[in-house]
This record gives C-alpha cells, sequence and structure tokens, in this order.
C-alpha cells in the first residue's frame, strides 16, 4: 500500500485525496423541481440559457446564466443556517443584492417568475 491509499473506509480502497468528506447542503428532489420549472419556462422565452448546481458545506447554490461565459444572472441559495432566522432560501442577483429571501422557496421563486416588461405601441 503506498502513501496515497487509505484503507479505514469499510474494506474499499480510497485514494487520500479522494476520502469522504463533511456533509454538504444540497437541493432535495421538491426543491430542484420547483426550481426547474421557473428555468424551463424562462429557457424557454429565450431569457436564460445555462445554469449551474454547486453544493457547498454551508449552503447550495443554483446558479443562472444568460450565456455560458457570463458571471450567473442570479443565485438561489439554500442556507440551512439561516432557517429560524431569516429562512434558509434567497435570491441573489449579479450585484450582490439580495432581492427576496424566505422561509419557503415557492415564495422566493415568484420574484424571478414575474412577467417581463416590454413596451406596446398604441
Amino acid at each position: 500500500m503506498s502513501e496515497s491509499e487509505d484503507w479505514s473506509s469499510g474494506g474499499r480502497r480510497l485514494a487520500t485525496g479522494n476520502r469522504p468528506s463533511a456533509k454538504r447542503v444540497s437541493f432535495d428532489r421538491r426543491e430542484l423541481a420547483a426550481i426547474l420549472k421557473v428555468y424551463g419556462r424562462k429557457v424557454a422565452e429565450g431569457e436564460w440559457r445555462d445554469y449551474a448546481i454547486d453544493h457547498l458545506e454551508d449552503r447550495a447554490v443554483f446558479s443562472i446564466f444568460r450565456r455560458a461565459c457570463e458571471v450567473p444572472m442570479f443565485r438561489v441559495e439554500k442556507i440551512p443556517a439561516l432557517a429560524r432566522r431569516q429562512g434558509s432560501y434567497r435570491i441573489v442577483a449579479a450585484t450582490g443584492l439580495i432581492m427576496r429571501r424566505g422561509h419557503e422557496l415557492s415564495g422566493v421563486l415568484r420574484i424571478l417568475d414575474r412577467p417581463k416588461l416590454s413596451l406596446v405601441s398604441p
């Protein structure tokens, strides 16, 4: 056994760089379905084109992009540590402005599902 191998994981051989890390925060199936429902509508309208999901130690982030090479337009964040205070969900704009936060994801996502305003000629 070399220095980079570890047999302490229930008989399975793991490289030391692949050790199981601390529990990460993630979106559950219900949360992802709600987010992807709004995302799908905006993609069909041609407003959004790409997304990324990050599962970090303290938060889960769903980033929404207009183009793949840009910074995210919006981030839907789940931070369980804030669940009792401000609510564990929040929408953050590209500038860092927290647009909405709350305890229920459906209420927080409503800000992204607003109809796009446009000028109408008489």
